[in-house]
């Protein structure tokens, strides 16, 4: 069956710029007779999952072309040349099929800057891009081929790919806003049978920074849910548990002694505290101290809303809901334990973000130490020169350690203020192991707006 835009949900702008290259491919004497040409090549560029694949199958169904999809890693080969062999096989054979549409996906596996790397400067892959960039400067005005490429890694592309003439179009693929969750699961889910409750806004609004290929399996496994549960339709909870599944993971037979899981609900309270109490946070959804894949427990946050721009507030609150777990392990057991390692990793690198990126340290002022080759790939130069003084480098690193135990005394006081009703927060998860952000808001006594009961099923 050939793909189409139908089945394509959301990315209305993106169909719109790929709506010439399928004219193109349909009518190409409607450009010809305005003197326009249509772009050679049109990068696809975005996260793993975001649909670019599917797009680039979409405009060929609805230009009734032939498709020629590869992946990037399928040119490279132990044997030199051979790569360079599959690109003029496969241009050849596209320009017999015409019109035609080349796709090729992880496109920076070929096309990764030359002149880097193990290898010195013409290595198997360096060939078979130079053969790439051959065949798309031979490319003629009306043979009416055209190529689509697809990379999460725009960066490391060489220069000479995306310069005029080759490349002349680069599309953003993002992540899908609410209105295009909604779109997606209506796609993926109208072959499946929901019970009568089920909600797609709902879920939706649950699932932020979910592509559409997380949508489609957490959809795909609450159907399987579903039959292992022999029922006759997909509930909310087969849904529920579809999402524990995919973000956190199995649930483990992992036996703990009562001091360890009084520890553990005593550090995931602390979490929810914190979260719960600070102004700048997003709303509690649920914590659960039944150890899945790799976590111990889960605090799960649900943001309000899409969230594309943060502030410093949001940030340094977020930073203390990291450090509530170990301030409540110190405040209650006066000790602290290795439970909060995933959280001070992830704390620190917030904190470096915030003062190497976002210039949010009076410190350092207002740039961005961090230049974008000292992002670590393999292949790049080792050797960066950094572009910022000995002095600079230390008193950025006095400045995310001072941030850290700044977001750590916050935690600190905030559980202190509100320690009866962390204790009770603990009870709760010690009785029932798991509890959901509007008990833990009635739990803390505090006023504050919770999620609706009927959103708290759903990861975050």
């Amino acid at each position: 069956r050939r793909v189409t835009f139908e089945d394509v949900a959301g990315l209305s702008g993106v169909k719109q710029e790929l709506q010439e290259v399928i004219c193109f491919l349909q009518s190409p004497s409607q450009f010809t007779k305005f003197g326009a040409t249509v772009p050679k090549g049109v990068l696809l560029i975005g996260p793993p999952g975001t649909g670019k694949t599917l797009l680039a199958r979409a405009v060929a169904g609805e230009a009734m072309a032939s498709f020629f999809p590869i992946s990037g890693s399928d040119f490279m080969e132990l044997f030199v040349g051979v790569g360079a062999s599959r690109v003029r096989d496969l241009f050849k054979r596209a320009r017999e099929n015409a019109p035609a549409i080349i796709f090729i996906d992880e496109l920076d596996s070929i096309g990764r800057r030359r002149g880097v790397g193990y290898n010195g400067g013409h290595d198997e892959r360096e060939q078979t891009l130079n053969q790439l960039l051959a065949e798309m400067d031979g490319f003629e005005k009306h043979n009416n081929v055209i190529l689509i490429a697809a990379t999460n890694r725009p960066d490391i592309l060489d220069a000479a790919l995306l310069r005029p003439g080759r490349f002349d179009r680069q599309v953003l693929v993002d992540l899908p806003t609410l209105s295009e969750r909604v779109a997606i699961l209506q796609v993926h889910g109208r072959n499946k049978p929901f019970d009568s409750d089920v909600d797609l806004e709902r879920i939706a609004r649950s699932t932020p920074g979910f592509s559409g290929a997380d949508l489609s399996n957490l959809l795909n496994e609450s159907a399987l849910l579903a039959i292992r549960r022999k029922r006759q339709t997909i509930s909310n909870q087969e849904i529920s548990d579809a999402a524990d599944k995919i973000m956190i993971g199995l649930e483990r037979e992992l036996v703990l002694t009562e001091s360890e899981k009084r520890l553990l609900a005593c550090h995931e309270a602390g979490h929810a505290t914190v979260a719960a109490v600070l102004p700048n946070t997003d709303p509690i959804s649920k914590v659960t101290i039944i150890p899945r894949g790799q976590s111990m427990g889960v605090t799960q946050q649900l943001p309000e809303r899409d969230r594309h721009i943060y502030d410093r507030e949001f940030m340094l609150d977020r930073l203390a809901v990291l450090m509530g777990g170990r301030a409540a392990e110190e405040l209650v057991f006066k000790a602290v334990t290795s439970g909060a390692a995933d959280d001070l990793k992830q704390a620190t690198r917030f904190a470096r973000k915030m003062v190497l990126e976002l210039g949010m340290s009076n410190e350092v002022g207002h740039m961005s130490l961090r230049s974008e080759q000292e992002t670590s790939f393999l292949g790049e130069d080792w050797n960066v020169n950094r572009e910022y003084s000995e002095q600079t480098a230390q008193k950025a690193d006095e400045e995310i350690s001072r941030i850290l135990e700044s977001a750590y005394i916050r935690a600190q006081e905030v559980l202190v203020e509100h320690q009866k009703g962390l204790d009770r927060i603990v009870e709760a998860l010690l009785e029932r192991e798991q509890i959901f952000g509007p008990e833990i808001i009635k739990l803390l006594g505090i006023d504050r707006k919770p999620i609706p009961e009927e959103q708290t099923s759903f990861y975050c």
